[in-house]
């Protein structure tokens, strides 16, 4: 039924929208109770939404330059941000008056971060000159830093629930490392033609996808058969940017283009359109499994929920 309905196009609609900044913004990503969201871009700060009726908690002021990527942790109500400006931000999204941590060491633009799945104290961010640092919170210092990719590193993210790998994409290829020692590297995922935007794990940690403007990858992480490419989807149109999968419906993966959404169902290998879902690219999406809500934030300066 579930299947049905989004085939038919009406299992998925805008349910709340506000102005989230006076320019492009770039990121976002739900806390782990579903109750806040973060966004965050190029106006140097990042805003929490309560997201029951989308209104603002509060703004985050610290960075001089754009924010590249805001992601909460799994387990606590802390939230980290990453700048143009080469810092990671720790912050209490309960008291985000200040920063917790100030975090300096990278030589170049960090372009993305993520807190560790099962170890609360720890966030790795990367750069675009392929530096990968992960940093401990309780003692203010970088842990490990290893140059991973001779191109700049576009995104990271930690396996979630298992916590056994970090991907990192940079260029047209993702490096799955061990989470714990970030050896380089158990495995190189290859087969996109254009840059990698976007990469986003499903709720399990079992499959990871992979988008950049002319396909969507899926890769199989399950038992015995990491990173298999199980599934492709190439662009008849509108290039792709971002990905997530659905909350609730786990072979259904949320693709941000430019102005829409394609909605793809991987068992059934059918997609809808959902059409000016944005007036911009739609530069990133989240999704809550507390909440089944998917956020979208777009160069058009606002922030959207669905449903």
């Amino acid at each position: 039924i579930a299947q049905c309905l989004f085939i038919a196009g009406s299992g998925f609609s805008e349910v709340a929208k506000a102005r989230a900044s006076t320019s492009k913004v770039s990121c976002c990503h739900f806390s782990s109770d579903g109750k806040l969201l973060a966004t965050g871009g190029h106006d140097k700060k990042a805003v929490l939404w309560f997201t029951d009726a989308l209104n603002p908690k509060s703004t985050l002021e610290e960075h001089s330059m754009l924010i590249t990527d805001v992601r909460f942790s799994p387990s606590m109500t802390r939230l980290a941000t990453s700048s143009f400006d080469k810092t990671v931000r720790v912050w209490d999204a309960d008291n985000p008056d200040y920063s917790l941590r100030t975090f300096t060491g990278h030589s170049a633009s960090v372009k993305s971060l993520d807190f560790h799945s099962n170890k609360e104290d720890i966030v790795c961010s990367c750069d675009s000159d392929g530096e990968v640092r992960c940093w401990s919170i309780n003692n203010g210092s970088c842990v490990t830093c290893v140059r991973v990719f001779s191109g700049g590193a576009t995104q990271l993210r930690y396996q979630p629930h298992q916590g056994k790998y970090l991907a990192a994409a940079s260029e047209k290829m993702i490096s799955i490392m061990d989470a714990e020692t970030l050896q380089v590297c158990r495995n190189a995922l290859k087969g996109h033609i254009k840059n990698i935007e976007s990469i986003c794990w499903d709720a399990a940690g079992d499959y990871l996808a992979s988008v950049s403007e002319d396909s969507v990858k899926v890769w199989s992480f399950t038992s015995g058969n990491d990173g298999e490419c199980v599934n492709e989807l190439n662009c008849s149109g509108n290039k792709f940017n971002s990905c997530v999968f659905h909350p609730n419906y786990p072979s259904l993966l949320v693709i941000g283009c430019y102005e829409s959404l394609e909605l793809w169902d991987i068992r059934e290998k059918n997609t809808v359109t959902i059409s000016n879902a944005h007036d911009g690219l739609i530069a990133a999406l989240a999704a809550s499994n507390a909440s089944g809500l998917v956020a979208s934030v777009s160069h058009d300066k606002l922030v959207k929920l669905w449903k």
